[in-house]
């Protein structure tokens, strides 16, 4: 009786190691309110949260992956042209230094946005986005800077301690975003060899949660 005793408390204890802390995990745990998506957001003007928690009786909304969509019916145009919003960039004229992966971001981020109103819900209630990127022709990898000012014009362009409307960029330009919104959603960007649409170079999905 001795030796099985002393057999289970070995095996406690090498546990306890094995896993250290797990003995106490549940007590320091996060644990998000049932009704509440919670971001973990490190800083004051931060692009993107370090993740979100959300709360088991959060009632939530995924988005399909949207694209551009093709505005541009300039005659002669590349396949890539044709996602150039014309109704934010007149005759699909970019100003100096926007780029066509920013331009059809901003197209893909406007799709989003009707898409998350016909749910009832806007950009303020993204938690989290994946997004892919297709390098433009003729570049050797994904234009990831474009991509991220064209979501800034959407997202994480307040100070989150001031309320204060930050300045972004639009290729060269400083300007003042197209919607302003404090949401930092979590987020990934993957470079993808090929996206379903041709022309296509950027596709975003997003999670939001509806407000209580």
């Amino acid at each position: 009786m001795k030796n099985r005793a002393a057999l289970i408390t070995a095996v406690v204890v090498t546990a306890a190691i094995a896993v250290p802390g797990t003995a106490f995990a549940a007590a320091h745990a996060f644990r998000p309110d049932p009704t509440r998506a919670h971001s973990f957001v490190t800083g004051d003007t931060p692009l993107i949260a370090d993740g979100v928690a959300i709360g088991k009786n959060v009632s939530w909304y995924k988005s399909s992956g949207l694209g551009p969509a093709a505005r541009n019916t300039t005659p002669g145009v590349s396949a890539e042209e044709r996602y150039i919003p014309t109704d934010v960039f007149p005759g699909g004229e970019l100003p100096a230094g926007v780029t066509l992966t920013e331009a059809q971001g901003i197209n893909a981020l406007m799709r989003i946005g009707e898409n998350l109103d016909k749910a009832g819900l806007s950009y303020d209630d993204v938690v989290s986005m994946r997004v892919f990127l297709q390098n433009p022709r003729g570049a050797e990898k994904m234009d990831f800077a474009g991509w991220n000012r064209a979501y800034r014009q959407f997202f994480a362009n307040t100070n989150l301690a001031t309320g204060e409307v930050l300045d972004v960029q639009l290729g060269s330009a400083t300007t003042e975003p197209m919607v302003v919104n404090e949401a930092r959603p979590s987020r990934f960007a993957l470079e993808v060899e090929n996206l379903p649409v041709d022309g296509w170079l950027v596709e975003v999905e997003v999670d939001a949660v509806y407000p209580r």
